[in-house]
C-alpha cells in the first residue's frame, strides 16, 4: 500500500511534464514519512510537505482512503457531508491553515459513511465559493476525487498556512478559527494575539493592556530611564514623550493605556493587570516537585530596579536581583577561605541572572502562565511561556543567532545593560561557565508551550546536599 506520484503540475528545474519513479514498496508517506524519487539516477527521499510545496500530484488509492476514514476524525482530517454551506467548509479550512494543516474529505459522514459528493463541478466550487469569498487571505489546498463504494469522496489537502492568521470573512466581520483536537474552534482574545505576531502582523508587547492607565507605573523608575539611561532632557511633554517611546499606547477608541512592555518593566505591581508578568518561585528539598516545598513565592514587582547601586545593592532591587536574594538561602553557603568567609554558589551567579533576563525578554506574553525558577535537589530549572520565536531552534541559539520576539523589550534591557547587542548568553557565558564551575553542560527543551534550561549540580555539590 502506498502513494503513486503522478505529473509534475509546475516547472521546476526543468522537470515539467517527466514522471516520477513509484514508490518504494511498503513505504508510507501521507502522515508526514517519505517518498523515493530518482533525480538524476540517484534515489532521492521526500517528505511529503516537500512534495506538496513542489507542485506534485499525488494519487490516492482507494484503500488508503478507506484506512483514513477508518482512523477516524483527528487534529489533521475532518469528515464533512456535501451539500453545506460555504462559510462552513471555509470555517474548517481557516482551522486547518491556522494551525498545522490537515485535510478535508468531503462526502464522507461523521462515523465515516461514505455518502458520496453529488455537486458538480466541485472543485470549482471549493476554489471559487469558498475560499475566494470566503477565506483571507487565500490559501491554495491541494485537490483530488477517490471513487469509493459509497460514491466520490473530495479530498481537500490544506497546508500549514505560511500568511497566518487566515479568517473567515462574515460581510465586514473576521472570525478567527483554529483546530483543536477534532473540533474547529472560534478562538480567543489571547490566541488571536499569538497567531498575529506569529504573521508578524502585530507585536504583543506594544499592545494595551486592559484598564491600565500611567498613574500604575513607578514614575521614578521613569524618570530614571529617560533622564540618566537615556540621556534626555527634562521635557515638559511627558505624554507625548511617553506615546512616543511606546511606554503608552492609544487604543482604538482613543483611549490612552500602558504597554504590555511598559508595564511588565515599571509598574508597581505588575500582576495587578498583568497576570503573567512577574515571576514563580519554588524550591524543593528532593528531586520531584511534591507538596512539601521549602519556597512557593510569586514575585509582583516591576522587572527594572531603581536607583544607583550602593554597596553593591540597588535603592529598590530588580526582579532579578530579589529573585537571587530569595534564593540564597537554598542554593549558596558560605565557606572559611582562610581568614574570609566566602559566598559559594551552587550554580554561577552570572548564569542564573542572565537566564531569568532571557526567560523574561524572550518570552510570549499572549500566554498567561508564569515564568518560573524551581529548584530541586540536583538542579534548577528556569522556564519561559511559548514556544522559540520566528524559526529559532535549540541549535541556533547555542550558536549564538537571535531572533528576539520582543524587540522593544530588549532594546530597553540592553540600555540598562542587562543584556548586550550580540545575543550571546548562552554560547558566550551559561554554556562555558557551567562547564567550567559545575563540570556540567546545561540542557534545553524547547516545546510548543515553553523554553526550559536546566542547571546540573556538581556531582560532589549532590552529594553533599
Amino acid at each position: 500500500m502506498g502513494w503513486h506520484l503522478g505529473v509534475l503540475r509546475m516547472s521546476r528545474a526543468g522537470t515539467e511534464g517527466r514522471r516520477c519513479a513509484p514508490l518504494r514498496a511498503g513505504r508510507r508517506c501521507y502522515a508526514g514519512c517519505y517518498a523515493v524519487t530518482q533525480v538524476r539516477g540517484q534515489p532521492r527521499e521526500w517528505t511529503i510537505e516537500d512534495l506538496f510545496w513542489r507542485g506534485l500530484v499525488i494519487s490516492m488509492l482507494k484503500a488508503d482512503l478507506q484506512e483514513i476514514i477508518e482512523a477516524g476524525e483527528g487534529a489533521r482530517t475532518e469528515f464533512k457531508r456535501d451539500g453545506g454551506r460555504p462559510e462552513q467548509l471555509a470555517r474548517e479550512i481557516v482551522s486547518f491553515a491556522n494551525m498545522n494543516g490537515g485535510r478535508i474529505l468531503l462526502g464522507v459522514e461523521d462515523d465515516g459513511t461514505v455518502s458520496g459528493v453529488q455537486r458538480d463541478n466541485l472543485q470549482a466550487w471549493v476554489m471559487d465559493t469558498v475560499i475566494r469569498r470566503y477565506v483571507v487571505p487565500p490559501v491554495v489546498p491541494g485537490y483530488e476525487e477517490v471513487a469509493m463504494d459509497g460514491g466520490r469522496v473530495a479530498v481537500i489537502d490544506v497546508p500549514i498556512g505560511a500568511a497566518k492568521p487566515y479568517a473567515v470573512k462574515r460581510g465586514e466581520r473576521f472570525d478567527y478559527y483554529l483546530r483543536l483536537g477534532n473540533t474547529c474552534q472560534l478562538e480567543s482574545r489571547e490566541q488571536m494575539a499569538r497567531l498575529f505576531e506569529s504573521g508578524g502582523l502585530v507585536s504583543v508587547e506594544k499592545m494595551p493592556v486592559h484598564g491600565s492607565d500611567a498613574g500604575e507605573l513607578d514614575e521614578r523608575r521613569l524618570k530614571e530611564y529617560f533622564e540618566r539611561i537615556l540621556g534626555d532632557d527634562e521635557d515638559d511633554d511627558w505624554p507625548r514623550k511617553l506615546l512616543y517611546r511606546d511606554v503608552l499606547v492609544e487604543t482604538a477608541q482613543g483611549e490612552v493605556r500602558c504597554s504590555y512592555a511598559a508595564y511588565a518593566l515599571f509598574a508597581s505591581e505588575p500582576r495587578r493587570r498583568l497576570p503573567q508578568a512577574g515571576l514563580r518561585l519554588m524550591v524543593f528539598p528532593t528531586a520531584e516537585m511534591d507538596y512539601d516545598a521549602s519556597l512557593d513565592e510569586v514575585l509582583d514587582l516591576p522587572f527594572v530596579g531603581l536607583g544607583e547601586q550602593k554597596r553593591g545593592r540597588f535603592v529598590e532591587q530588580s526582579l532579578p536581583e530579589r529573585t537571587l536574594a530569595y534564593l540564597q538561602p537554598h542554593i549558596s553557603r558560605e565557606r572559611l577561605s582562610g581568614m574570609t568567609r566566602v559566598r559559594c554558589w551552587d550554580y554561577p551567579e552570572e548564569v542564573i541572572r542572565e537566564l531569568l533576563v532571557n526567560s523574561f525578554a524572550h518570552r510570549d506574553w499572549t500566554r498567561q502562565n508564569d515564568t518560573r525558577v524551581v529548584v530541586y535537589q540536583d538542579r534548577m530549572e528556569v522556564t519561559s511561556p511559548g514556544a522559540l520565536p520566528n524559526g529559532m531552534t535549540i541549535e541556533k541559539i547555542k550558536a549564538g543567532q537571535q531572533t528576539p520576539r520582543n524587540t522593544h523589550i530588549v532594546r530597553i534591557l540592553r540600555d540598562y545593560g542587562l543584556m548586550d547587542d550580540r545575543g550571546m548568553g548562552i554560547r558566550r557565558k551559561v554554556i562555558p561557565l557551567m562547564k567550567e564551575r559545575n563540570l556540567t553542560e546545561p540542557t534545553f527543551e524547547a516545546t510548543g508551550d515553553y523554553f526550559k534550561v536546566t542547571l546540573w549540580k556538581r556531582p560532589e555539590q549532590e552529594r553533599e546536599a
